[in-house]
Order: C-alpha cells, then structure tokens, then sequence
C-alpha cells in the first residue's frame, strides 16, 4: 500500500475574511500582523468590505490584496478554502456585518467568505468573528448564539481602555491582536494584564 508523507515545512494558513461591517482597518490590521508572524494568509473580501474601504480609508484595493499570499473573488465558492480538506488554522472575519453573521449562523453559503466560514465550523476548525453593531436586536443576538453553539468565537472588538491607548490605530491593533490570540497565535506586542502591565493593588479602584 503506498503511504502518506507529512509535510512539516508547510507554514500556517489563517483565512480572513472581510465583510461590510464598519472597521476595515480590523482587518488590514490582520494582515500585518499575519504577515509579521509568518502565517500564510487567505483572503475574500465582500462587496460592502470594499464599499467601507472606500470610505474609512485611503487605501486601494492593491495596497489589501498585496497583504495577503492568496486572494479570492467573493463569489468563487469552488475556491480552494471552500474544502474541508484545505488544512488551517482557523478564519478570522474582521470586521463581521450582522448580515455575515446571519449567513453563518444559518447555513447560508451563497457566497465564498460564507462558505469558508461554514466549512471551518463543520470540521471543528476555530472560527473567530469580529461583529460590528450596536445596539443589537435579538435577531442579532440569536444569530450570535447559534454560531457560538455551532463552535465559533464572537469577538466584538471592545476597546481595552486599561492598556491606555493614544491613537485609534493602537485600539485596534491591540483588538486584532487579541483576536488572533484566540487562534494560538501570539502577537509580541499585545498588551497583557498582569504579565508586562501593572496590576492595581488593593485599595487603587476604590
């Protein structure tokens, strides 16, 4: 019988996906420090992701896909992270629109970011969501808890005001950082509670 050699030297595939939620640079943010930790990136991007780029920033649409190692038409369901057997660590969306989120909690695969999406929830892969809304309805919140129960992560990208950022860029650097955490992968200048930040003593939060 022939046998099955392992490839060691494969680097780690992370897909981002980003959809039409307000924050694109949640995601452009993903792709630096991806790019930084040697981690091969997969990225589709829907149309409203492109719409918001347009609007939140100065960036073309060269300046995102030159980010990434592969980069996917929205519409190519027949794409190669679309396949169970297409091995990665996960799928990061950032940002995740209530409609994405939707599309996922429901099965709704019309499209390849949802495809992706769906297929690393079937395999047990770890599927982290960075939701974008407010105030949320019990739509919204239903939908939330659907893909929690289905085994994904959301990922609302609260601003960790204890790390006293000073711009909006470190906001969301440090958001996106935590994110990727939550896919094993370690971004050096994250700041942590308790490791390289002072904890309060007692008495300081009174």
């Amino acid at each position: 019988m022939p046998g099955f050699a392992l490839t060691t030297s494969q680097k780690p595939r992370v897909i981002v996906g980003i959809s039409g939620a307000s924050g694109f640079s949640y995601g452009v943010q993903a792709l630096r420090y991806l790019r930084q930790l040697d981690v091969e990136t997969h990225l589709v991007i829907s149309p409203a992701g492109h719409l918001n780029r347009e609007h939140e920033t100065t960036l073309t649409e060269a300046d995102v896909t030159d980010l990434a190692d592969v980069v996917y038409p929205f519409h190519a369901v027949g794409s190669a992270i679309a396949s169970g057997s297409f091995k990665t660590l996960g799928m990061l969306v950032a940002p995740c629109s209530m409609h994405t989120l939707a599309a996922v909690a429901n099965g709704m695969t019309d499209n390849l970011l949802t495809r992706a999406a769906d297929v690393i929830l079937k395999e047990r892969r770890r599927l982290v969501m960075m939701v974008r809304e407010t105030p949320l309805h019990a739509g919204h919140l239903r939908n939330m808890q659907q893909v929690t129960e289905c085994g994904g992560i959301i990922f609302p990208p609260v601003p960790a005001l204890y790390a006293r950022p000073t711009s909006v860029e470190e906001i969301i650097a440090h958001s996106v950082a935590r994110a990727l955490s939550l896919l094993d992968l370690d971004c050096s200048d994250l700041p942590r509670w308790g490791e390289n930040m002072k904890l309060m003593t007692k008495g300081e939060n009174a």
